[in-house]
């Protein structure tokens, strides 16, 4: 197992196309993890807040529709 520092280190000898391939994954592991976050929050009703926002914003006709 590497430590942060060593890993740093080869990211740091990447040659520009792997490196470019390591940050897209990279990105793409952070929005999975963002992804999850949000649908165990809003399974355990913790955005329920921004439905009952939205839905007063609406009934006080100051919601916009795209």
């Amino acid at each position: 197992m590497f430590d942060v520092a060593e890993i740093k280190a080869a990211i740091e000898k990447l040659p520009e196309s792997d490196f470019v391939q390591l940050r897209k994954w990279f990105w793409e592991k952070d929005w999975q993890k963002w992804d999850r976050q949000i649908e165990v929050d809003s399974d355990a009703g913790k955005l329920d807040f921004l439905i009952e926002e939205a839905f007063d914003e609406k009934s006080k006709g100051q919601l916009k529709e795209f």
